[in-house]
């Protein structure tokens, strides 16, 4: 990375002043290690960023980030709309509201191990994954817009799940603010068919160990403890999400002039929040984080039949839920003064504090959970926010191990049966329809994901909770 203007302000935190075209500073948050291998896109987007109209305080990239669609994946921005700020489609990113969703089982290595090759089978059969994987729900029109207006509450009130889940989901399982109407024919096509569905790339369901607790009272509060099973889904909104994505990047792009808007890269599109297309983007953005909700719902409700065929005493209740591309209107003090800002989230993780009303009642004293996903080779992070995290980048925390390398890059590097094998010696089961999905999630593809979040705890974003490992990894 091009450090002539980093300046390190402590060991996890680096900053770039204004200059040009920057109307706030740039913040990095990362360890020396990570800075070193941080590409310079990194560097060249984060400041871009810093140039869009109406942000506040600074841009920020997490200890994760990488090079992404505009806005680097592991990037935070807020806007002010009454200070002519903007929302941009690249800052949410195109598979909006994906997110981790981590539920107990009340289960021990040893009642997963006597029966791990069925239950690995019994999970592949039953939620669909891969590219254009379809499900066996298939919605018409009244159905699709019921869902996107409701998110998790809509499938609860279907049959999947339970009004419980709902207490532990970001929003209560339902973002207000959705507009069906502002989602095209399109996107609602390409979901109809999708919804419980994983779909490909870096999505997951996994079954892990809990290995490690750094903080025994906010593990209590988490009811969560050494030698614990917990699962953890790991997906978003699908072909919807990513259609929505593309198709207000481009009428941004095209809509930016007649805003007086000069951007600095034309993967930066964006448009004033409070303008027709803002508000346009704003409802159909909301409309596909309801349905990532209500997909990882369909999908736990379908786990948990194929636990009651397996493992039929397992409890399953969950954990949290919680999103990681999303874009949300939230109270900040900004300088002294509390402002309504529109937080841009890409590749983060919202990480509230204790005494925050957003967060479940039964874990308000302790701070919200910060879910983590690593690699199906390494392990994953569960985390809590602190009072300090709500000072640092709108209470944001890294989201994932990030890539290091590309997904071609992987494919030339490893190959998938030899990735499932090597990861079988070692007591990982993999099932995958696609090999060569496998091999572009090659765990060596990623970042060090300890290091990723020693940094995040380091640098005050969130503090380390717990350390779970895979047993069991269905891959998109």
């Amino acid at each position: 990375m091009q450090k002539t203007r980093l300046k390190r302000k402590s060991e996890c935190e680096w900053h770039i002043e204004p200059f040009g075209d920057m109307r706030v500073p740039a913040v990095i948050f990362a360890s020396g290690d990570l800075i070193e291998d941080m590409d310079d896109k990194v560097y060249e987007q984060v400041t871009n960023v810093a140039k869009l109209p109406g942000i506040q305080k600074a841009s920020y990239a997490m200890p994760d980030a990488h090079w992404g669609y505009g806005f680097p994946i592991g990037g935070v921005a807020a806007f002010d709309p009454d200070e002519g700020g903007v929302i941009s489609a690249g800052g949410v990113g195109f598979d909006i509201s994906c997110g981790v969703r981590t539920l107990h089982t009340g289960l021990s290595r040893e009642d997963v191990e006597a029966v791990k090759e069925p239950l690995a089978e019994a999970l592949f059969r039953s939620i669909p994954a891969g590219v254009g994987s379809r499900g066996q729900i298939h919605l018409n029109p009244k159905e699709m817009d019921d869902m996107l207006e409701g998110g998790a509450q809509w499938a609860v009130s279907r049959g999947y799940g339970n009004k419980n889940d709902l207490i532990y989901i970001e929003e209560k399982g339902c973002m207000s603010g959705a507009d069906p109407s502002a989602v095209s024919p399109q996107a609602k096509k390409r979901q109809k068919d999708e919804m419980g569905t994983l779909g490909s790339g870096n999505h997951y369901l996994e079954i892990q160990e809990v290995v490690e607790v750094y903080h025994t009272d906010t593990a209590d509060a988490f009811g969560i403890a050494p030698g614990d099973i917990v699962l953890s889904i790991h997906c978003g909104s699908r072909g919807l999400g990513h259609q929505i994505g593309t198709e207000f990047l481009r009428s941004m792009v095209l809509a930016a002039p007649g805003y007086g808007l000069r951007l600095p890269d034309r993967e930066l599109a964006c448009a004033p929040i409070n303008s027709e297309i803002g508000q346009q983007y704003l409802g159909a953005m909301r409309s596909a984080m309801n349905c990532a909700m209500a997909n990882r719902q369909i999908i736990t409700h379908l786990t948990r039949e194929a636990f009651s065929r397996i493992l039929p005493r397992a409890e399953l209740d969950l954990l949290y839920d919680v999103s990681h591309n999303t874009c949300k209107l939230e109270e900040h003090d900004i300088d002294g003064v509390i402002k309504s800002v529109f937080v841009h989230r890409k590749g983060a993780t919202r990480s509230f504090g204790p005494g925050h009303p957003d967060i479940p009642e039964a874990y308000r004293s302790a701070g919200q959970p910060v879910l983590i996903g690593g690699t199906m080779g390494t392990a994953s992070y569960i985390l809590c926010g602190t009072d300090e995290t709500m000072g640092h980048a709108f209470g944001s925390a890294v989201h994932g191990a990030g890539r290091r390398m590309s997904r071609r890059k992987a494919t030339k590097q490893w190959k998938g049966r030899s990735v499932v094998d090597d990861l079988h010696k070692r007591g990982i089961i993999i099932r995958s329809p696609s090999l060569r999905g496998v091999a572009e999630e090659a765990p060596g593809a990623y970042k060090e994901v300890s290091e990723v979040v020693n940094a995040a705890d380091e640098a005050g974003l969130a503090r380390k909770v717990a350390r779970v490992e895979p047993i069991i990894c269905v891959k998109g």
